[in-house]
């Protein structure tokens, strides 16, 4: 007890809440500065309340009145639907109702809006997927019917007396096979299963350079399939109010403002009437970013009973229904000439949609990759051929990354693979072909154009830190203890999320306290204090004293949502412009209070000052003395309140180098990662701890796409990894101590010169811990394995290669 007592007493109590003393609150601005502004590794204010169990996620609300929802999904992978007989469920104890699709008219489908068209000027072919199927069901898991009932329990019996009747029909599982002709057909409007025939690039030009090429390496990769696995399963509560027509969804999401914009369209109803609530949220990498047939059918029922419905997922439930990420089936192929400089880089394959044209599925294989596969290497041709098939299996859409732990992985495996192919050292091969700092800004052969950055720079600093000279003898060390020891390096360069406007709402409160309005949503990334860091450091508010609001669409007038690395952008250039008007505001506020001319008023270190003179006033004291009802002349702001929308913010392009050590016990194939080390190029690092903690989660997850993880289905359309006991996640002992260092260029392209740090870490960690492993094989004659790289398949690769050389 006692030592729990002194834990809080150090590292929580500093953000207890005490109400203000003006007396002390120019010492309080000037710590506030000091200690809390941006680049200082402040702990996240959240966290004293999700350590002692007191968050709120979805499933923890109870509303009065509520009933409970289950979904009756189809075991059949591709089939058509018969009938659906729901009469024995109706009469069953407790329920309310059970619905099919003939009960939800007058809604529209789940849409994909993507600007993205094939190769002949086509937009993407498809059709918006329905709540419940109606004629027929393209994957397991596909929901067919709704049951809601008093409870939990009765709802779950009442859904297993759901007759169903589907003819099935043969199922295709890979978006190869499906894109072959005689595949079985998903849709009758989609011809071959290709939704999106994508291509980028001058195919006349790269085809010109590959025949002139002296060198031709070709790298078939596959990207295995995903779970997303967030440690917080979707859950949702519907509400409709019939007095003033509105509905109410209170739902685990990536941003409240764009899930409202969607439920608007797919229920119908004006912006006015559709609310958007969203608590704390247990992580989603992307998953939770959309909407969901789950939340039309509550919110439906809602409606229809006049009483709140409530519906959460359970695991082995979000297996199948939450979508999946990556199953990429692609070819890179890279033209080198005589000195080993690249003259073009050509990739082309397949992207799995899944059953249904997911938010953001097509992008995925498709631009995302496209601008992120150039990484650091000048490269001055690029053409990119994906085609986007619909198969038999869960949906696939943005998993962390989201197309660039993709791209950087062709990349940087195919640069191992060359360095070995034209005989160069494989350090070597990539510093003869880095971008170099003086080039910048640097418009790449992807249309993406690197504002800043130092690649060589970054690149021997981190082979520096990783100590790369000394790895021979640590590879000796592990082999007198019977172990095979590799090292990857791996460079990447992402684009981030760009071209979306963010709120920037400043709130001074009666309370003393400051909020702060934005459309982004914390997911697990600490928001609270990084923002607050912000706003502390353009106004010297007391860190302790500001608030965050990100959850309650009613309370935002934009919102881009977090995803694509662009929270810090996003919301540090709201915040920070809108800073900005605060201060504009607050000197014609000062101007009356401290009677002179606003011309005369400059802001300094948290107060208005007279120029020239000692008079001045506090920022909070001049917030309260405005509250308390100073008499202001006409067109003077009658507070320091803002509301602000940027202009859509430009993406970024953080870089960085990984660098990775594992050892492999040749007995039974068992890699551990055992040396890591990152350097990156974020820019402007607002909150270094933050930083880091990202960085973890990205190579940890990484790590698991090349080690351990791979969602598998059946030639039947099953899915046989449909529970932790099938499927491999990554554990506390599968990571290690990382060693993460910020070498940081500031970009210009936002006031902040934030450049995104999200999903960096599996953008290095998933390439290099793949080279990592080829590289101890190497010894073997093993330069390629198929992701996942298991126990059982490196150990089948050595005995496949002691018998070849036997």
């Amino acid at each position: 007890m006692k030592a729990g007592w002194l834990l809080y007493l150090k590292v929580f109590r500093p953000f207890a809440s005490k109400k203000p003393d003006m007396d002390d609150r120019t010492t309080e601005t000037t710590f506030s500065l000091t200690k809390f502004g941006i680049g200082q590794p402040v702990r996240r204010t959240e966290d004293p309340k999700l350590v002692r169990g007191e968050g709120r996620y979805t499933d923890d609300i109870g509303l009065a009145g509520q009933a409970y929802a289950v979904m009756v999904r189809s075991s059949e992978p591709h089939g058509m639907i018969r009938s659906i007989d729901t009469a024995s469920a109706k009469t069953m104890p407790g329920v309310l109702a059970v619905y099919t699709a003939a009960d939800l008219t007058g809604y529209g489908g789940l849409k994909c809006n993507l600007p993205v068209k094939s190769r002949d000027g086509s937009p993407i072919r498809y059709t918006p997927r329905p709540a419940l199927s109606s004629d027929k069901v393209r994957f397991v898991g596909d929901p067919v019917a709704c049951v809601i009932a008093e409870t939990i329990a009765q709802a779950k019996d009442a859904a297993e007396a759901v007759a169903l009747d589907i003819e099935p029909l043969p199922a295709v599982i890979s978006a190869r096979a499906a894109a072959q002709v005689g595949a079985p057909q998903l849709y009758d409007n989609v011809p071959g299963n290709i939704a999106l025939d994508y291509h980028y690039g001058d195919k006349d030009k790269v085809a010109e350079a590959f025949a002139k090429a002296t060198h031709v390496v070709r790298l078939p990769l596959v990207n295995q399939r995903l779970v997303v696995n967030s440690i917080e399963p979707r859950s949702a509560i519907g509400e409709f109010d019939g007095a003033s027509g509105k509905w109410t969804l209170h739902s685990c999401s990536q941003g409240v403002f764009g899930l409202k914009t969607e439920l608007c369209s797919i229920l119908g109803a004006p912006a006015d009437k559709v609310r958007v609530l969203t608590g704390n949220v247990g992580g989603s990498f992307g998953m939770k970013a959309m909407s969901y047939p789950e939340y039309v059918c509550i919110l439906h029922g809602s409606r229809a009973l006049q009483r709140p419905v409530k519906w959460t997922d359970e695991r082995s439930g979000s297996f199948m229904s939450d979508h999946h990420g990556r199953d990429y089936d692609m070819t890179i192929e890279v033209a080198f000439d005589k000195d080993g400089l690249i003259m073009a880089v050509r990739l082309s394959g397949y992207g799995n949609l899944g059953g249904y044209c997911a938010a953001f599925g097509p992008m995925l294989p498709t631009v995302n990759v496209t601008k992120n596969i150039i990484s650091m290497y000048r490269t001055p041709l690029l053409e990119v051929a994906t085609q986007c098939v619909f198969t038999n299996t869960t949906l696939v859409s943005a998993y962390r990354g989201a197309g660039r732990p993709e791209g950087s992985l062709s990349m940087e495996r195919t640069m191992d693979y060359a360095a070995t192919e034209l005989g160069i050292d494989r350090f070597e091969l990539r510093k003869r072909n880095f971008i170099k700092a003086r080039e910048m800004p640097f418009k790449a052969a992807s249309g993406v154009t690197y504002d800043c950055g130092d690649f060589p720079g970054l690149f021997k600093d981190a082979l520096d830190r990783a100590d790369v000279k000394g790895f021979k003898k640590r590879k000796r060390e592990s082999k007198r203890a019977g172990k095979l020891r590799g090292l990857g390096v791996a460079c990447y360069v992402e684009t981030t999320a760009a071209m979306t406007t963010e709120m920037g709402g400043i709130r001074f409160n009666a309370d003393g306290t400051v909020t702060i309005l934005t459309g982004t949503l914390d997911y697990g990334q600490g928001h609270a204090s990084a923002f607050a860091q912000v706003l502390t450091e353009k106004l010297c508010i007391p860190f302790d004293r500001i608030r965050l609001v990100q959850g309650d669409s009613d309370q935002l007038v934009a919102g881009g949502g977090s995803g694509g690395s662009r929270s810090a952008m996003l919301s540090g250039t709201a915040i920070a412009q809108a800073a900005d008007k605060v201060v504009e505001q607050g000197k014609q506020l000062a101007a009356h209070v401290l009677e002179a001319a606003s011309g005369d008023i400059e802001f300094k270190s948290g107060r208005f000052v007279i120029v020239g003179t000692d008079r001045s006033i506090e920022i909070m004291q001049l917030a309260e003395r405005v509250r308390a009802g100073v008499t202001l002349p006409e067109g003077i702001p009658s507070s320091l309140d803002v509301t602000h929308v940027t202009e859509p913010v430009a993406g970024t392009s953080p870089n960085g180098v990984h660098v990775v050590e594992v050892e492999i016990d040749p007995d039974t194939g068992l890699t551990r990662a055992v040396k890591y080390t990152a350097v990156n190029d974020f820019g402007t690092v607002i909150n270094p701890m933050l930083v880091e903690g990202q960085i973890h989660g990205g190579v940890v997850q990484g790590l698991g796409q090349v080690l351990l993880e791979q969602a598998v289905y059946d030639s039947d359309g099953q899915l046989v990894t449909g529970s932790f006991m099938d499927y491999a996640m990554p554990r506390a002992h599968d990571a290690l101590m990382f060693d993460v260092t910020n070498r940081s260029i500031p970009t210009k392209s936002n006031p902040v010169g934030v450049k995104g740090c999200g999903e960096a870490g599996t953008s290095g960690g998933l390439p290099s811990v793949a080279n990592a492993v080829i590289d101890a094989l190497s010894e073997y004659g093993i330069r390629h394995l198929e992701m996942p790289m298991t126990s059982s398949r490196i150990w089948q690769a050595l005995q496949d290669a002691k018998r070849k050389s036997a």
